[in-house]
């Protein structure tokens, strides 16, 4: 008489891998979603940076911050993407800004409605300028180059 040997895995052995699979999705899945908005949110910096040159040729020769539909700036909902709602100019010497406000469906919930601000921070003496970068969005989804209010 011959014995039978086991083959193959009894329930509870596959039960404790499914667990672990729903331990590991359950940390993997909320760590993606931020990835996924950070890289939306991304967006708004890229458009918003876009838009730093003119800003500043525009405040060094005739010392405004511009608007949009002038010095050659687009109007701000032709400025827009993906995710990126519209870029807005405006602000006074020596203060000018370039808001990027994303769209409210479409995008993560995270940032969803929110908004990123360059604020351009002229210095008289040394005659540099400089950029800021604000959001009302969490510090998490926002890019690297921003860092956030």
């Amino acid at each position: 008489m011959k014995t039978q040997v086991q083959k193959g895995f009894t329930l509870i052995e596959l039960m404790i891998v499914v667990a672990i699979i729903g331990i590991l999705a359950s940390i993997a899945i909320p760590a993606y979603q931020d990835y996924i908005a950070r890289a939306q949110m991304s967006e708004a910096m890229v458009l918003a940076d876009g838009l730093k040159t003119a800003v500043a040729e525009a405040y060094a020769q005739d010392n405004i911050c511009p608007t949009n539909g002038s010095s050659g700036i687009s109007a701000a909902s032709a400025i827009n993407g993906k995710y990126v709602l519209s870029v807005t100019t405006a602000g006074s010497a020596p203060a000018c800004t370039i808001t990027a406000a994303m769209k409210t469906s479409g995008v993560s919930a995270g940032i969803s409605g929110k908004n990123l601000v360059l604020t351009m921070a002229a210095s008289s003496s040394s005659g540099t300028l400089g950029w800021t970068c604000t959001s009302s969005a969490l510090q998490k989804y926002l890019p690297k180059a921003c860092t956030g209010s």
